[in-house]
């Protein structure tokens, strides 16, 4: 069966395109070496769009005094430089904003390996080229094969020359388009010595040193291989674009191997070449083994170095850790699916490492499956492997170890003189043994050492026959003295170890902790503020610097937190955290986009996209966190992103919550007024249109069925108003009881006369206790209340049944019932029944109605601190409606008035 896969395009491919939708393009005139023609072949492509009416600027073209060069700019527009002032000189750079305001279809920058002069937004002209492609702006850019970082040392040992300006290759390998521009070594030569390339005496410099025949032959070879190389990404990136079958080779990986030696940078850029080579992906990987504390500053800063190198060529790091170096990088690249691993050669292995075998010749022998490639550097008269050494200590750390071991070696000799005296023991070597364990744990390999020899030394003279002297006569006091050597060696070897393993555990542990309770921090707080001051505390007690957050606000990003407080910052900082914010990349001091800025500056990265910058300041000596700490900042940053978008989600979900409601209420208000203000107007019209056309012809009887109509709708309508209006008072805080003292059955009374025409068809009974004393109400605002409770029980219950108001007093309030035999009220609608405009669902018997009536009720007597429920009637049989008002406190508080 044929597998269809191959018939559909590769999603990757479909991916890059996408990706490169609304992104100018970006050309690329590759050149083999200085003056083979590169910035004229670029004006002369410009010249020919300008001929097809394509709007292009050059932004910044050197001539170098080249008159051919010069005449081609003619016809171009040329943006005008903008002037950088450094170290008292002005120096022209290009006007990046100018260049994006003004916005042409393509821009031509030539130099792509430029380094901008300090204060510009960038360090380096490739890196304003990335913004102008994310606006959109195509770029014709020049650039010389010499310049890619992953061959600098090669053209260094080729040419005796190092080239100080390079670029990622990354930035050669995303260009759209590359235009090789060739010459013969022979040629360039003879442009060189017409003075078409540099000024007739650097010429003659020039053809002696870097533009020899052999120099500019490799360099060609080179530039044309790259060419070669991505021209064959293009075609198979074309061919799973567009489902084109053919051979897939498997996907090649290539793993690195850094430690601490000086040749770390050479590895890592050989790794690069290789994979580019084989168009593979490639991973620098570093262990942290239990000794890793024994690394010495410089070493720590090399790993770090080849590290960032390693990420800036476009390949990926990880720091592994574990003992077993061997298999630890075996695991990685089995699990990572890696074909081929890059070591550094073995050094010379000195004194006991002679008898075992190197960590590369080890990693060869595992090796299996993989291919491993040695690479040779020079040679150093060091330790080769952290391994099997330990951080020498010095000053008085060092001399203060050997204080220990002697006084060590002074108490065991004390010790033994008391059990020699005092107790038959005859092997006092372990008291020995004992103090040269405590003091390497103490201090380290070295102090251990010399505890050992001194231990060594004074179990022989003080207690090996004979006695007092350093000879040895019996063959069983050497053999004991000898294996006590030994084993003293051992034992301090082994607590050496044991030290540094209890510090990397304890800095492992430290590093655990701090993600932990950072989690447990921001997890606690609930509000935005409370999540920003635990971000910034945190981040700056785990850097022992300083800390801040800014977040958007209506002028940009603003600072909503610092630690310690902070108000704010400079400009270049806050162009950096502003760089940061836009493009989700790191920003500021010690990174490669405004350096010169006071802080660095790591974006708040969620799903949804940014949420804002978080900035750090390391202390004054340390203007970049190393890997390890950056990574930390990293997982920290995106802890406090996703905390950040929680409480922000939070309000998100109160804000759609209220819109919600807001919407509800909205649609409910709009339902009630286009129904119950209709329905009593379109019966008032009719009934006036009635009277008024057929007047004559109408009985008495008529006329007074719609005299009476008219006055029914109106009322109604006048009510449907009324509780419109008291409803936007208790919504607005305006409705305030005007309380006096009122009796309770004069209340009722003149509610139930109100409802007379509503309540023809039921019977009202009103049964209120004797003892009902005055109580302390607004006459006018309950009068509604039972107004509106007797509306609804008329409208609900059916003909011929009964509504009943019932009142008692009780030892604190006053309980009043108003029911009826209606259909009732079910139970999960008891509560709702008092929200605005909500109203039960009874099919086709619905009445007309508002849904406000039982709201104000609810507002007017809670107003007076009262409360008021709905429950079932009797025997479960239609509605009750329960109010419970607070007894005046003079009678409440009457000794016996219960």
């Amino acid at each position: 069966m044929n597998d269809d896969r191959d018939d559909r395009p590769s999603p990757e491919a479909l991916l890059a395109e996408a990706q490169r939708e609304g992104r100018g393009r970006l050309k690329i005139f590759l050149g083999a070496a200085p003056g083979v023609g590169k910035t004229y072949a670029m004006l002369e492509a410009a010249h020919e769009r300008v001929r097809e009416g394509v709007d292009v600027v050059a932004g910044v073209v050197e001539t170098h005094g080249r008159k051919e060069t010069e005449a081609l700019l003619k016809g171009v527009d040329i943006l005008a430089p903008q002037m950088v002032e450094y170290r008292g000189k002005s120096f022209r750079e290009m006007d990046l904003d100018a260049l994006i305001k003004r916005r042409p279809r393509i821009a031509l920058v030539d130099e792509l390996a430029h380094t901008n002069i300090p204060g510009s937004r960038h360090v380096k002209r490739w890196q304003d080229v990335e913004e102008l492609l994310t606006t959109g702006i195509d770029v014709y850019s020049t650039l010389n094969i010499q310049h890619l970082e992953s061959i600098n040392d090669i053209v260094e040992q080729i040419s005796g020359v190092k080239v100080r300006e390079t670029l990622p290759d990354s930035v050669l390998s995303t260009a759209d388009e590359i235009e090789l521009i060739d010459l013969s070594p022979q040629d360039l030569i003879k442009r060189l010595e017409e003075g078409k390339v540099y000024v007739p005496e650097q010429a003659r410099r020039a053809v002696h040193s870097f533009f020899s025949p052999g120099n500019l032959t490799a360099l060609r070879e080179m530039a044309l291989r790259h060419a070669a190389e991505r021209v064959d990404r293009q075609m198979v990136d074309y061919m799973r674009a567009h489902a084109i079958p053919g051979p897939w080779p498997a996907r090649e990986r290539v793993l690195v191997c850094i430690d601490e030696k000086v040749d770390a940078d050479r590895l890592v850029r050989f790794a690069k070449r290789s994979a580019e080579r084989r168009g593979a992906a490639w991973v620098a990987v570093t262990i942290e083994t239990s000794h890793a504390h024994a690394l010495t500053e410089a070493e720590k800063d090399r790993i770090d170095a080849a590290m960032r190198l390693a990420i800036q060529l476009g390949g990926e790091s990880a720091t592994l850790q574990g003992d077993e170096v061997v298999d630890t990088v075996l695991g990685y690249a089995r699990e990572r699916n890696c074909t081929q691993v890059v070591v550094g050669r073995a050094r010379k292995a000195r004194w006991f490492g002679r008898m075992g075998k190197s960590v590369t010749e080890s990693l060869i022998e595992k090796a299996g499956e993989f291919t491993v490639v040695v690479v040779g550097g020079e040679d150093e008269d060091r330790p080769k492997s952290v391994m099997t050494r330990h951080k020498p200590q010095t000053g008085w750390r060092l001399w203060l170890g050997y204080l220990a071991a002697l006084v060590a070696t002074a108490a065991a000799t004390g010790i033994g003189f008391l059990i020699d005296a005092r107790l038959p023991i005859g092997n006092i070597s372990v008291t020995y043994l004992l103090a040269v364990m405590i003091v390497a744990i103490k201090f380290g390999l070295r102090a251990g050492i010399m505890a050992s020899i001194w231990s060594f030394l004074a179990f022989n003279f003080f207690f090996t026959e004979p006695r007092r002297t350093f000879a040895i006569t019996d063959v069983q006091n050497i053999l004991t003295v000898a294996y006590f050597l030994i084993a003293a060696f051992i034992v301090s070897n082994m607590a050496a170890r044991l030290r540094t393993q209890i510090q990397a555990t304890r800095e492992s542990a430290r590093r655990t902790t701090n993600l932990y309770e950072f989690g447990r921090k921001i997890t606690a707080a609930a509000t935005l503020d409370d999540v920003l001051w635990a971000v910034v505390h945190h981040v700056a007690t785990t850097i022992h610097g300083r800390s801040l957050v800014l977040m958007p606000g209506e002028r940009g990003l603003a600072i909503a937190a610092g630690y310690p407080p902070e108000d704010e910052i400079d400009d270049k900082s806050a162009g950096a955290a502003d760089w940061a914010w836009t493009h989700g990349k790191l920003a500021g001091r010690g990174s490669t986009t405004l350096p010169t800025a006071d802080w660095l500056f790591l974006p708040l990265k969620t799903g949804r996209g940014p949420v804002g910058v978080m900035g750090v300041q390391m202390t004054e000596d340390a203007d970049m966190p190393s890997p390890a700490q950056l990574r930390l900042l990293e997982t920290l940053a995106d802890q406090a992103a996703v905390a950040v978008e929680r409480t922000t989600l939070v309000a998100d979900i109160e804000t759609a919550r209220v819109a919600t409601e807001r919407e509800r209420l909205r649609a409910a208000l709009l339902s009630s007024l286009s129904h119950d203000l209709r329905t009593p107007l379109v019966s008032i019209m009719g009934a006036a249109t009635t009277l008024g056309t057929y007047d004559e012809k109408l009985e008495a009887e008529g006329r007074q069925d719609l005299i009476q109509t008219i006055q029914d709708e109106a009322e109604r309508l006048n009510r449907f108003v009324q509780n419109l209006l008291d409803m936007t008072k208790l919504g607005s805080g305006a409705l305030k009881p005007r309380v006096d003292w009122v009796d309770l059955n004069d209340v009722v009374s003149s509610a139930v006369k109100r409802t007379e025409r509503l309540a023809r068809r039921h019977g009202i009974r009103i049964e209120i206790a004797p003892d009902m004393p005055l109580l302390c109400l607004d006459a006018v605002l309950m009068e509604q209340v039972f107004f509106n409770l007797l509306d609804n029980a008329c409208k609900y219950a059916p003909p011929g049944t009964p509504v009943k108001v019932w009142a008692i007093k009780t030892p604190k309030h006053v309980a009043i019932e108003v029911s009826d035999l209606g259909p009732g009220i079910p139970p999960e609608d008891r509560e709702k029944v008092f929200d605005m405009f909500y109203r039960v669902n009874l099919g086709d018997s619905q009445t007309a109605g508002t849904g406000l009536g039982l709201a104000i009720c609810r507002g007017i007597i809670e107003a007076h601190g009262g409360s008021i429920h709905a429950e079932p009637g009797l025997h479960g049989a239609g509605t009750c409606i329960i109010i419970h008002l607070p007894l005046p406190p003079d009678l409440a508080d009457i000794k016996g008035y219960e």
